[in-house]
């Protein structure tokens, strides 16, 4: 048997392996990572024996503390339960004008209002409320039916035109031109009318002309001046604001066959609490009254 080779600059001896002229040494692993490696190991046994580790067919081993990840979210979810219970016992017992005059209080249920809104309404009013074409915008201060805690109560309660639920939010305008309640000719002048109440370049002539149109056919929904009607739920036409579109096409389109949009009743879906929070949260948003 060969005597082994010793490296001359350091004494150790090496492997025997040597690679274009260089000699691994055979130097032992430090103390202290075999130590931390035998470690290692002990609690790796330790952790399969008293938690649940090793798959099997149907399942896993328990372990023997029983522990078990559902029943500690259990515990975990029941104890933020409690936590909160003082706070939701509050909302459903206050009106929502007293929630919003307890600073903490409402700090609360405005969080739990964004917490339902994230899960029921971004998919129509946007991930910021900001609305799409059809779906109003809850950032802005224009309101189809109020933006004061109680008119947004009662919308999210009942809904927009859900027939499921017999106090929703109901009103329906007429299909001017498809229904052959206006002309061709009427229609046009009118969307120039309503191109100049809000302020838009329009043909004035046309324009003048559909002003006695509006007055005849859409002022008692809309108002004299295009300022809407909360208690019809009839769009203001005197602002920027626009549900369906504010250019010509769109405002003709409407006049011929108007679009309606449909809110789910909420009320049955969401408890009383969430609803209050929800309502609380819309109204923090910017826009409401």
């Amino acid at each position: 048997m060969a005597k082994p080779e010793t490296d001359e600059i350091t004494g150790t001896e090496t492997t025997g392996h040597e690679w274009d002229g260089i000699k691994e040494l055979n130097t032992p692993l430090p103390r202290w990572w075999l130590w931390t490696f035998y470690a290692t190991i002990i609690w790796a046994i330790g952790y399969t024996v008293l938690y649940p580790a090793w798959p099997l067919v149907d399942g896993a081993t328990r372990g023997v503390l029983g522990w078990s990840s559902r029943a500690d979210l259990t515990t975990t979810l029941a104890g933020v339960e409690q936590e909160q219970s003082q706070y939701l016992t509050k909302i459903n017992e206050l009106s929502l004008g007293e929630i919003a005059q307890d600073p903490e209080l409402y700090q609360f249920a405005v969080a739990g209002g964004r917490s339902a809104f994230a899960v029921n309404c971004v998919q129509c009013h946007g991930s910021g409320a900001q609305g799409f074409e059809g779906y109003p915008n809850l950032n802005d201060d224009s309101w189809l039916w109020g933006g004061t805690l109680d008119d947004i109560y009662t919308t999210v309660r009942h809904g927009i035109r859900y027939e499921a639920d017999e106090d929703t939010r109901l009103s329906q305008m007429p299909a001017f031109g498809r229904d052959g309640m206006l002309d061709r000719t009427q229609v046009n002048d009118v969307a120039e009318y309503v191109l100049s109440l809000s302020g838009q370049d329009h043909d004035a002539a046309a324009a003048q002309a559909g002003a006695a149109v509006y007055t005849d056919n859409c002022a008692v929904c809309h108002g004299d001046k295009g300022q809407g009607s909360q208690e019809l739920g009839a769009p203001r036409l005197n602002d920027a604001i626009w549900l369906y579109g504010g250019d010509k096409a769109s405002i003709v389109a409407q006049v011929n066959a108007p679009r309606h949009g449909v809110m789910p009743a909420w009320s049955g879906r969401l408890d009383p609490v969430t609803i209050k929070q929800l309502v609380l949260f819309v109204h923090s948003l910017g826009g409401g009254e």
